[in-house]
């Protein structure tokens, strides 16, 4: 299972530079704020770079438009929490220096409240 994890948070990273449209660039403090399309428009990633790495908070979507992972990047290694949303799963998964450290799904009828 992690395998599957580790494969499917490769290829968010490998897509990044995949995309068939032009990313728009914007240069935010330090950091250079990225937003990668899909060939029909939609947003397919967005976040930032610092010093040419991935680094702080990424969110990437489907073809659709529809949120399917959020995630930080500390110079260009995933850290923290990971969450990747498929139909009615979310995975949560903890990275460590870019390394998977623990995979925990969650199903909808498992969710006994939400904070606002």
């Amino acid at each position: 299972m992690k395998k599957g994890i580790f494969f499917l948070a490769v290829m968010f990273s490998v897509c990044i530079y995949a995309q068939g449209t032009e990313p728009t660039l914007e240069k935010v403090g330090k950091m250079v704020k990225a937003t990668y399309f899909h060939e029909n428009g939609e947003i397919a990633q967005t976040g930032y770079l610092l010093k040419g790495k991935l680094h702080g908070q990424w969110l990437m979507y489907n073809i659709s438009g529809k949120k399917i992972a959020s995630g930080k990047y500390n110079e260009g290694k995933k850290s923290g929490k990971w969450f990747f949303w498929e139909d009615q799963i979310l995975k949560e998964v903890d990275f460590s220096d870019n390394r998977i450290v623990n995979v925990k799904n969650w199903n909808q009828s498992e969710l006994v409240s939400i904070d606002k």
